[in-house]
C-alpha cells in the first residue's frame, strides 16, 4: 500500500474589494514656522517700512507733511522704474549692472532730442537704451556669457558713450521751458506728479505680467533652473533677451523722466544707481539666486530706501553717505534672513 501525501492548500488571498473608496494621499501639513517664514519674506519689508514711517512721524512733525511725502515719492519714482526692470532680471537668476549708466545716458539723449518735440525726447532714449539691453540679452542668452561680465562691460560702454556725446561732460543739453516734455517731469494730477503716476502704472502692469501671464511663470521657472526650464520646452533664451531689453528700456525711460524734471541732461547722475536698485529688489524679498520675488516687494524696498534718505535729511547733522551705511546694513540683514528662512523651509 502506497503512502500518498496531499499538498497543502495554497493560502487564499482575499480578492480586492470592488467599489472600495480610494483614499487620497494626505499632503504634508505646512507648519506654522514655514507660514510665518513665507509671510516675512513677502511682507516683512512692508512692516519695517510702516514702522519707520510711524516712528519718524512722531519724532519729526515735518516728515508727515503732504509736501514732504510728495517729494519723497517723486524722488523714489525714478529708482522704482529702474528697480522694476532689475526685479525681472534677478528673478531669472541674472543681474544688470549697466542700469545706472543707461539711466544717465537716457537723460542726456532725452534732453538733446527734446528740441524737436515731445515724441523724439521719449523715443530716442528708449530706442538707444533698449538696444543696449538687447545687446546684453543676446550676449548672455545666445553666447552664454556671464551676466556680471556682460553688464559690467555695457556699464562702461554706456558711460563712455555719454561722455563722448557731451564732450567729456562739458556740454549740457537743456529741455525747452514750458514744453510738453518738461511738463511730463514737472506736472501733476491731483497733487501726484506724473513720474509717480508713470511708476505706479508700470508696477501695476509688471505685477499682472508676473502673476497672471505665462511669461511671468516662465521667469520663475528660468530662475529656478534654466536646464529644467529647457527640458520643459520653455523659451529660455528668448525670455532672458526680453527681460534684459525691458531693463534697458525702463532705465532709459527713468532717465528721460528725470531729465524732464530737472530740465537738463545731467551727466554725473546714475553713479551707483545699479547698487541702489539691487538693494531695493533684494530688500523687497527677491532672491538673488533667482526663482522667487515680487513686484510689490520691490516697491516697498524702494520706498524704504527713500524714507531712510529723507530721515537723514531731517536729522540734519548727518550727510547723505550714511544712507549707504544704513542700506548696506538692511541688505546684510535681509540676505541673512532669506538664507535662514530658505533653510528652515527645507527642513520642515
Amino acid at each position: 500500500m502506497k503512502n500518498t501525501t496531499t499538498p497543502a492548500p495554497a493560502p487564499q488571498v482575499p480578492a480586492p474589494l470592488k467599489n472600495a473608496p480610494s483614499r487620497p494621499v494626505p499632503r504634508p501639513e505646512r507648519t506654522t514656522g514655514s507660514r510665518v517664514g513665507e509671510l516675512l519674506q513677502r511682507q516683512g519689508v512692508l512692516a519695517v517700512l510702516l514702522t519707520v514711517i510711524l516712528i519718524a512721524s512722531f519724532v519729526y512733525p515735518t516728515f508727515a507733511s503732504v509736501d514732504n511725502a510728495r517729494g519723497v515719492t517723486v524722488q523714489a519714482s525714478f529708482l522704482a522704474i529702474v528697480a522694476l526692470g532689475m526685479t525681472l532680471v534677478i528673478i531669472t537668476g541674472g543681474i544688470d549692472l549697466s542700469v545706472g549708466s543707461v539711466f544717465a545716458l537716457g537723460g542726456v539723449l532725452a534732453a538733446w532730442a527734446s528740441q524737436w518735440g515731445f515724441f523724439p525726447a521719449l523715443l530716442v532714449p528708449l530706442v538707444v537704451c533698449g538696444a543696449i539691453g538687447l545687446v546684453n540679452g543676446l550676449l548672455i542668452a545666445r553666447a552664454n556669457m556671464a551676466p556680471f561680465i556682460v553688464t559690467l562691460a555695457t556699464l562702461l560702454a554706456a558711460r563712455g558713450l555719454l561722455l563722448a556725446f557731451t564732450d567729456e561732460g562739458a556740454t549740457t543739453y537743456l529741455v525747452p521751458k514750458d514744453s510738453a516734455f518738461a511738463e511730463l517731469g514737472q506736472g501733476s494730477v491731483w497733487g501726484f506728479g506724473y513720474p509717480i503716476l508713470v511708476a505706479l502704472a508700470l508696477f501695476g502692469a509688471g505685477g499682472l505680467l508676473l502673476q497672471r501671464t505665462s511669461f511671468g511663470q516662465t521667469l520663475f521657472a528660468v530662475g529656478g533652473s534654466s536646464d529644467a526650464a529647457t527640458l520643459m520646452g520653455l523659451p529660455v533664451a528668448r525670455t532672458k533677451i526680453l527681460v534684459y531689453t525691458l531693463s534697458g528700456l525702463l532705465a532709459g525711460l527713468a532717465g528721460a523722466l528725470n531729465a524732464a524734471r530737472l530740465s537738463s541732461g545731467v551727466t554725473i547722475i546714475g553713479v551707483g544707481m545699479e547698487l541702489d536698485a539691487i538693494s531695493a529688489v533684494v530688500i523687497g524679498g527677491t532672491l538673488l539666486i533667482g526663482g522667487a520675488g515680487s513686484i510689490s516687494g520691490t516697491l516697498w524696498g524702494v520706498l524704504l530706501l527713500a524714507v531712510i534718505q529723507n530721515l537723514i535729511n531731517q536729522i540734519g547733522s548727518l550727510n547723505s553717505s550714511y544712507q549707504s551705511v544704513v542700506s548696506g546694513g538692511f541688505l546684510i540683514v535681509v540676505v541673512v534672513a532669506q538664507r535662514y528662512l530658505a533653510r528652515s523651509r527645507r527642513t520642515t
